[in-house]
């Protein structure tokens, strides 16, 4: 099974910490993905820039419209996603909990919907295999 692991971080504390230490934590986290690389549970994962980079999007009135930042208002912020293999959710509890980045800040684990993400994979392989480019899509008109 696939699970989406959520890491959040209260980005003022963090920056609080000495850059050295910073670094430290960050090549536990590292090291500990390596583990489960060798183990066939990593598949991947992203970083994020902080908060205040966020746009949030909202349907209002009909309209798209952008406020910055985060929409939840809480000091932890999601600092990046990890996507996991596990047997379970159990195996997948216990793998995250020995990972270095949930002493920084919590983490969520989700799993992922597999029937949606069948039905994406399906219209990746059709879009593939189309023959030649189309134009990019006309933005859409949103208020800031």
């Amino acid at each position: 099974m696939k699970f989406v692991c959520m890491g959040y971080l209260d980005e003022a504390t963090f920056a609080a910490i000495p850059e050295s230490q910073q670094l430290a934590m960050m090549e536990e986290c590292f090291a500990y993905d390596d583990e489960l690389r060798r183990g066939g549970h990593f598949l991947g994962g992203e970083a994020l820039e902080g908060a205040t980079s966020a746009v949030t999007l909202r349907p209002e009135a009909g309209k798209v419209t952008v406020c910055d930042g985060p929409y939840a208002e809480t000091k932890e912020h999601l600092g990046g996603i990890l996507l996991l293999e596990a047997r379970d959710m159990n195996h997948a509890i216990s793998l995250m909990s020995n990972h270095p980045g949930a002493r920084m800040g919590p983490f969520e684990i989700r799993p992922a919907d597999e029937s949606i993400n069948a039905l994406v994979a399906e219209r990746n392989k059709t879009f593939a295999t189309q023959a030649k480019p189309q134009a990019a899509p006309q933005a859409a008109e949103v208020e800031r």
